[in-house]
């Protein structure tokens, strides 16, 4: 396969799970807002949080200002084209490689991520208030069939190994991201641990990655912080656990194989390894922010190394997307 065509499918795959995962960050985050909370600088933090997952606080703060508020932080993140983490930029980038190698998908695939874009700017100019959250299970959904219609159309060969790559790289990334800064930023004081709010927080993070029926099915027990990270970090049965992302990525790249992935490789193997064998009480001795920080830093190099090894090279300028920037957590 031609690299220039790989790297097409790679950020193909990566777009649709990013805008799926944005798309479950504000879902999560206007169902908290709605919970009555009184304490100073509720709502500014509230809304900060899904602009730290995405990277793109900076840009946020540079075209409103510092304050995070609900509209403004929902319009940039979803629908502003000139924001690059933003759902917009994300199915438009995913329907722009996607045309770069019709050949190489089926019809079928090209359908959907052409329909979905088509309708999302039929849609984008009435959205708000209560059409928000149809809008957010809308793009789950169509995230949802694109893999499903990927899975039941596509030849098992070295296209479908590409897209694999993209969807669990940036998968693994969202979750670290979305348990970082649930334990790090959404909680405004030490005296609200395990008090109601508390408890409710980490229920919608769980729902933001779809595992509190998995979590309920686990542990049989009440939401606790330490279990929650288990479940999400080291939890190999759960499909959106670091764990289970890198299974996939160590496995796909091993069928992948070639004389220039070598380092990839043993990145990616050396990563999964610290997931296989690692303990949660390990982790949290260590500091999950610690934690989850080096594993955003490895598997930004994870990620060089496939681009490296296998994908088109480009001038720097024109990257997809690099390695978005967590904010500095005080």
């Amino acid at each position: 396969m031609l690299s220039r065509t790989a790297d097409h499918l790679f950020w193909m795959a990566r777009y649709i799970e990013r805008a799926e995962n944005t798309a479950r960050v504000l879902d999560v985050t206007h169902s908290t807002s709605l919970l009555p909370d009184d304490s100073a600088g509720a709502e500014a933090n509230l809304w900060y949080a899904p602009l730290n997952i995405s990277g793109c606080a900076a840009d946020y703060t540079a075209k409103y200002g510092g304050l995070a508020e609900s509209v403004s932080v929902t319009r940039f993140i979803a629908l502003d084209p000139d924001n690059p983490a933003s759902i917009y930029t994300s199915l438009m980038l995913a329907r722009e490689n996607a045309r770069a190698v019709r050949g190489a998908i089926t019809g079928e695939m090209w359908e959907i991520i052409n329909a979905t874009w088509l309708e999302l700017n039929r849609m984008s100019p009435t959205l708000s208030g209560n059409r928000l959250t149809p809008f957010f299970d809308w793009v789950k959904e169509r995230s949802h069939l694109f893999r499903g219609v990927t899975l039941g159309t596509i030849l098992k060969d070295d296209a479908l190994n590409f897209i694999r790559l993209g969807t669990f790289l940036e998968r693994a990334d969202n979750t670290a991201r979305i348990l970082d800064v649930k334990y790090h930023i959404l909680l405004p004081s030490v005296q609200d641990v395990g008090g109601a709010a508390d408890y409710y927080q980490w229920g919608a993070l769980l729902r933001s990655v779809s595992a509190l029926e998995a979590y309920r099915k686990i542990y049989r027990d009440v939401i606790s912080p330490q279990r929650v990270a288990e479940l999400l970090v080291l939890r190999a049965d759960m499909p959106r656990s670091l764990h289970a992302c890198l299974n996939e990525v160590d496995s796909t790249l091993e069928i992948i194989n070639g004389s220039t992935g070598r380092e990839a490789r043993r990145c990616a193997g050396e990563l999964h390894a610290s997931l296989h064998f690692n303990l949660i009480e390990n982790i949290f001795a260590e500091g999950l922010h610690e934690y989850l920080t080096d594993f955003l830093g490895r598997i930004d190099v994870l990620a060089k190394e496939i681009r490296s090894a296998y994908l088109a090279r480009r001038d720097e300028s024109v990257v997809p997307f690099p390695m978005r920037q967590m904010a500095q957590v005080q």
